[in-house]
Parts: structure tokens; sequence; C-alpha cells
């Protein structure tokens, strides 16, 4: 591997827009940029050559940890490492409700994110013998949670972020979709329906459907009615999301030991009751060199962070103790990549194109195998995760398409996390970056312009794009067809053991007849 030396100072990010909001989110008041890769990499290293490893790739920005964990790890802020969580079950009843409420209020206090599943709330008109009354619904409670996140952000926390899931058969669906239109209402939160195999075959073979609650029916509706109001609404409002829930059941690691209802805010990290997900990405335009992808750096950069991010684990604070057993039982992970479509059109490859797609196999299944192989060593060196039951976890579906001397190595070894990669929205960490294309997207335009805070006043400054500029134009948002888009997820999603953050941009000319095939064929994917 070719060392930086300790001497030569970490440079970072050389566009202006970069550098200021590296220094508003991710830094300590008067530090440097060298300063926080020293920080992280000091907090977070197993010995010296680990340290001098991972420094270097922190310092070059290879990798790039999530915000989370450059603001947290190693700092005297009381935060935590982890981006966002998934809440305990909420039951129906006011204690239950109550307490996952006051259990999001610490969350958030602490800097992350909640997603959570309202459908174990009894439908709005339900009578309640214990009150002589009627029950108010689940939307009605959702507001508890919008006040709670909208009050922890108005205290001087970082904006909270949640995502409010509601499943298809919910008596309450109807409202549920539609609660959002009036831009006023739950605006702490994004939204998503779990679509279940049986709707969907219902809505395919045109059956009825039925909305239960507890096992009882309250209502039966035509699939085709409630399929295109979620559509209207996604088309007018572009939410509510969907879940294909029984797909996230099906392909989780660790079916055997959680139930899946929710997702984080952002959905790229599906997760059980009290769990949470640590992310980071690899940059991928790093690794250009003279019109080459360096696949030899690239593998040697994958071991020495995946311990890294391993150690995350045991030297974070949690907000709630049963969010500290569940990341500990499971030591789940999700290590993604950014700078995609950068990266590929660097080489020639334009965005969606069949070697674009071919070039995306071979990082993510380079991404797959290493990960899974690091963590299969780290089993033999610190022990395999304690909720790893090897009968049940070589059942599982993602773990049968791991390449067949992985599984050996596996079975043998055992593994360290349960789960190791993720491709998640980059937003931010992307724009500190210089602005590479986040996540697998292409980028949204060549450039824009933006407001720059300076000493001298507000400056308009042109923000562009990485690759465009370094000369290479590659295709926007716009000018790539839904079915680019979907192809482009469908091949991540392969690759990738958690869930993948993807934008499919819809183009004026696209009808909403087609729009709604969208869908249809993702479900398919």
């Amino acid at each position: 591997m070719n060392m930086m030396s300790n001497s030569t100072k970490a440079i970072g990010p050389i566009t202006p827009i970069s550098i200021q909001i590296d220094e508003e989110k991710y830094r300590m008041e008067g530090e440097t940029f060298d300063g926080k890769i020293t920080r992280i990499a000091r907090n977070l290293c197993d010995g010296e050559e680990h340290y001098d490893i991972i420094y270097n790739i922190l310092s070059d920005m290879r990798f790039l940890p999530a915000g989370r964990i450059q603001t947290a790890c190693g700092s005297p802020r009381n935060v935590t490492a982890y981006n966002c969580f998934v809440s305990d079950t909420i039951d129906d009843s006011l204690e239950s409700i109550m307490k996952n409420a006051t259990q999001a209020a610490f969350t958030m206090k602490k800097g992350g994110g909640i997603g959570y599943n309202f459908s174990h709330i009894r439908p709005k008109g339900d009578w309640i013998k214990t009150l002589a009354s009627k029950a108010s619904g689940p939307i009605s409670f959702m507001k508890i949670f919008d006040a709670v996140c909208q009050t922890i952000a108005s205290s001087g926390f970082r904006r909270g972020a949640q995502m409010g899931c509601l499943n298809i058969d919910s008596p309450s669906i109807e409202e549920f979709i539609t609660v959002k239109q009036d831009e006023t209402s739950l605006t702490g939160f994004n939204i998503s329906i779990c679509i279940t195999d049986k709707f969907m075959n219902c809505l395919i073979n045109d059956e009825p459907f039925d909305l239960t609650f507890e096992g009882k029916v309250y209502k039966t509706v035509d699939p085709k009615a409630l399929w295109d109001k979620i559509m209207q609404s996604t088309w007018d409002w572009a939410e509510p999301g969907v879940l294909f829930i029984d797909r996230i059941n099906e392909m989780n690691n660790l079916y055997y030991c959680e139930d899946i209802e929710a997702t984080n805010p952002c959905g790229e990290q599906p997760l059980g009751r009290f769990s949470a997900c640590l992310l980071g990405s690899w940059n991928l335009v790093k690794y250009v060199n003279d019109g080459q992808f360096d696949w030899e750096q690239f593998k040697k950069d994958i071991p020495p962070i995946v311990r890294m991010m391993d150690n995350v684990i045991d030297r974070t604070t949690y907000p709630l103790p049963e969010q500290e057993e569940q990341a500990k039982n499971k030591r789940r992970m999700g290590l993604g990549i950014t700078g995609l479509a950068n990266c590929g059109e660097m080489l020639g490859y334009s965005y969606g194109s069949e070697g674009f797609i071919k070039f995306t196999e071979a990082v993510l299944s380079t991404l797959r195998d290493e990960t899974y192989s690091t963590s299969s060593d780290l089993a033999v060196e610190k022990g395999s995760f304690p909720d790893f039951d090897p009968t049940k976890y070589f059942g599982g579906k993602f773990f049968q398409t791991l390449p067949d001397d992985l599984k050996v190595k596996i079975t043998n070894n055992g593994l360290r996390n349960s789960h190791l990669t993720s491709i998640a929205p980059t937003g931010t960490i992307s724009l500190v970056a210089d602005n590479v294309s986040s996540g697998i997207e292409p980028p949204f335009s060549h450039y824009y312009d933006r407001t720059y805070r300076t000493f001298d006043g507000d400056q308009i400054v042109r923000v562009e794009d990485y690759a465009y500029s370094k000369g290479v134009i590659g295709r926007t948002a716009d000018e790539i067809s839904v079915q680019d888009h979907l192809n482009v997820l469908a091949t991540a999603q392969k690759y990738i053991d958690s869930a993948v953050s993807k934008t499919c941009n819809v183009s004026d000319d696209v009808t909403f007849e087609e729009f709604k095939d969208v869908y249809l064929n993702a479900w398919k994917l």
C-alpha cells in the first residue's frame, strides 16, 4: 500500500462550499480537516499500523464515514455515531405509545433518526370497551411523534428525521395515503407503505383485498382503486413511499431472529426493533487513475475499513440500552459506495449503459466479497456476532448468493457482522467530497448556484459536479430513462444485503399509466 507519512497533513476538500459544510457539520470548533481525520482514526484504530492505514484512506477521502461517525467519534460531544434507528414495536396501548415517544425523544436528542410502524394501533372509530369511547386511530398518534421531532429540532439539536410506516392492509391506509397533502401535517416524517406480495397478487389478478386489524375484516377494497390512490399521491406529492416488506424479510440475513416492519428515514436500512444503521461509503472517483480503475487499491482499502467500522459498535454511546444490546448482538453495518456515476463516466461508461452496468456489478461484487471475507477473518480474531446461528444463517437467501469459496470460509470461521452492505443517499458527505455524484445516483445537474456565506457577506457561488469539473460531461438524472434508473437499482440490489437508496426520475412525457408500471416493474425486479 502506498502509505502517507503522518507528518504530511491531510488536505481534504478544496471547493469553498465543501470546506464550509465540513467545518460546520463535522469538525469541532477550531478543528482542521487533518485534525478531524486524526481524531476519527485514533479513536477507531486497532493499533499504530491500523491507524496509519485508515488515516491514509480517510485523509484521501477514499472512504467517507457517515456524518454521525465524523461528528461523534473521538469528540467530546455526547452524541451517537449511529445515523438512524428503528423503534420498539408500538402496541395498541397508551403506555406503549407514550413510552416509544419518550424513547424517540432521547434518540433524537443524541442525534439519531428513527423509523416506526404504526399498524398495531387500532383504527379510527374502533370502540374501546374499557374507556367506553372510540379510538382516534394511528395517524392521530403519529402527530405526537411529529411534535416530539419538531420540539427536539427547535431545541438546538440537528433536525430530527423520522420514517412512519403503515401496512397496506391497515383499515387506516386510505387516510394515511393522503395525510401529508395539506403540506402542514407530519412534516417531521417521511412516510411509506409496507406492501405485501398478497396485495400485489390481488392487484395483478383483480381480486378483492381485505383491510384488517387483529384478524377482523373492517373493509374489502378494490386493490386497483387503492393502488391508483397511492400512485396518484406519489405522482402529485412524491409520497408515500413503497416498501416491499415481504421481500425485505425474505432476504434478511437475520430472518430467523427478527421481524422487520420499518426502515430508517431514508429507507436504505430495513431494521428490526431497537436496531440501528452504521453507515459509510467508498468514494469511487478516488480510484480512477489515468482512465483506469485501481482495483488493487480498492480491495486493499476494504479490510481496514471493515475493522474500523466494527470498532464503532463498541466505542460509541447509545441513546438507549436496548439499542446498544441490539447493536452488539447483531453488529450490523451498511457499507456502500458513492460517486458511481462520476466514476463510471470518467472511465467512459455512460450511465445506465451495458458497460456501466457491468462496471457496477464488478464494483459491488468486489465490495460484497471483500466485506464478508474480512468479517469472517474478524470472527476468528474477535468472535462472531452473538446472534449468529450457523444452521439458520446459512439458510438465508442472501447468503446463498455468495461465491462458494466464501460460503466455505464463513462456514469454517463464522462471521463478525450480520449485515455488511447498504447504499445510502450520501448527499452531504458527497458534497463535502467536492460534490461527487451521490450514492449510485447520476448528477441532478452539471452545476448549480448556491449562496455561500463569507466574512464580507453572502456570495453566490457556482457548485460544479465533480466529473464535470474534470471535463467529463456525463448524463444527468433527467436525461436517463426510468428503465435505465430501474436497471441500475436492480443491479445494485443483487449485491447489497440490506437496501439501496435510489431516486428514479420521471420525465414530463411519461404518462400516469407508465408511471404506475415503474412500481410494478420494481416489485417484479
